[in-house]
């Protein structure tokens, strides 16, 4: 694709939204015309994210002062529950990449229950797809709605869906233990994320009730073919990105943690993103860190016929805006390592 396509970013001033701003920066066929941050309206992008400053960038508007004349596609990074309202409003021919949580669940029920209120547009939540990229390719590129998946869910699903869809665990016997970066709590003041909370420990949230949860079963659900729960719980490390899951599963039908590995491997052999470690090595968040990796490793389990399988993501790329991009690659038929071949940052 030798043209560009002009995109706006609603909702650029939290950390998805700069993110992504940070990503196109060196995507061939993009150029940001606009962006909005109600709440920090008027400003330059470089005031807001000093990091920024060195990109040419249209000031920060409010959404209501969006002409969205002569964009191709918006990415939508503002909190679940207001998504639904906005994504109503915009026109009809526009590709909309959604960041938040508010067209990634099917079943309308399940949404009211998790979220805690009606969903605001059941016909745009027929017409999304749920942007796994590597594993909803064909469907993504047919999309005009794309539902960006959460963090701990891409985590979760890369490895557990192909191993599932091969009989080779038992899906009602599965733990999924994340432990994630502050910056996936938002860029919003909260007490619960200031530096002397958060630092020098770790604690569980959302215990039994993160909703995510219903969010990674939907996708393990599908590919068990019938209604699948998890035992699943987050921790919040003291760090900024990143986001770590161990996943405890039971093996079925003779595999062993080998087969695992060999499954996983064909399975995504030849994927840019996503890579299966060699026996032995333990992915590490600090090895995908700033990039739009996602490692995978596989290892048999003290237990005799049980494996554990250790995934890492960084939660603002890979987890948010590297796949939003890398779904918006797809959606516009664009190189799908565009703007995403960044390596990742160590130390």
């Amino acid at each position: 694709m030798s043209s560009k396509i002009n995109v706006a970013i609603i909702g650029a001033s939290g950390y998805t939204g700069a993110e992504t701003v940070r990503l196109l920066a060196n995507h061939p066929n993009v150029h940001i015309a606009a962006l909005t941050g109600d709440r920090k309206a008027g400003q330059p992008m470089a005031a807001v994210f000093p990091h920024l400053a060195m990109m040419t960038l249209p000031d920060l508007i409010g959404l209501d002062d969006l002409d969205l004349s002569g964009i191709d596609a918006a990415f939508c990074c503002l909190p679940h529950g207001t998504t639904q309202e906005v994504v109503s409003g915009l026109p009809a021919a526009l590709k909309v990449v959604d960041l938040s949580a508010d067209f990634r669940l099917y079943d309308l029920d399940t949404y009211a229950q998790w979220y805690g209120h009606a969903h605001k547009a059941p016909a745009l939540q027929e017409q999304a797809v749920y942007g796994l990229t590597e594993l909803k390719r064909t469907e993504v590129a047919k999309a005009r709605l794309v539902a960006n998946p959460g963090c701990y869910p891409t985590a979760a699903q890369l490895p557990l869906i192909p191993l599932i869809e091969g009989g080779m665990i038992d899906p009602a016997d599965i733990v999924i233990d994340a432990k994630s970066g502050v910056s996936g709590a938002g860029r919003a003041p909260k007490e619960g994320t200031l530096h002397t909370e958060v630092s020098e420990g770790i604690h569980a949230y959302g215990i039994a009730s993160h909703r995510h949860a219903p969010e990674i079963e939907q996708g393990l659900s599908s590919a068990a073919k019938a209604p699948v729960v998890v035992n699943f719980t987050p921790h919040l490390m003291p760090m900024n990105r990143g986001i770590l899951s161990s996943m405890y599963v039971k093996l079925t039908g003779g595999a062993t943690a080998d087969d695992l590995r060999t499954r996983l491997s064909g399975q995504y052999a030849g994927e840019p993103f996503v890579r299966v470690v060699p026996e032995g090595v333990s992915p590490a968040t600090r090895h995908v860190r700033g990039s739009n990796h996602c490692l995978i490793g596989v290892f048999a389990d003290r237990v005799p016929g049980r494996a554990i399988v250790i995934s890492v993501i960084d939660n603002l790329v890979k987890g948010a805006a590297g796949q939003a991009i890398q779904n918006m690659n797809v959606m516009f038929g664009m190189d799908e390592t565009a703007g995403l071949q960044q390596q990742p940052l160590f130390p």
